[in-house]
């Protein structure tokens, strides 16, 4: 996984963290699901980026 694809999936994750926890502080139940759905999101990616690793290892690339 590229440091930049890295990079851009944790701020993914922590802007989720945030409107979740924006909307939570506020009563705002849809900010609070796309902040959950921005981190879900993220890990999603990163999941993809770890598994094109794998196989990339596997494959000698």
């Amino acid at each position: 996984m590229s440091t930049g694809d890295k990079a851009h999936n944790t701020a993914e994750k922590a802007k989720g963290k945030v409107k979740e926890a924006a909307g939570k502080a506020v009563g705002n139940e849809r900010l609070e699901a796309e902040g959950r759905a921005d981190q879900a999101g993220g890990d999603v990616k990163q999941a993809a980026e770890k598994t094109k690793d794998a196989v990339k290892d596997v494959l000698g690339r």
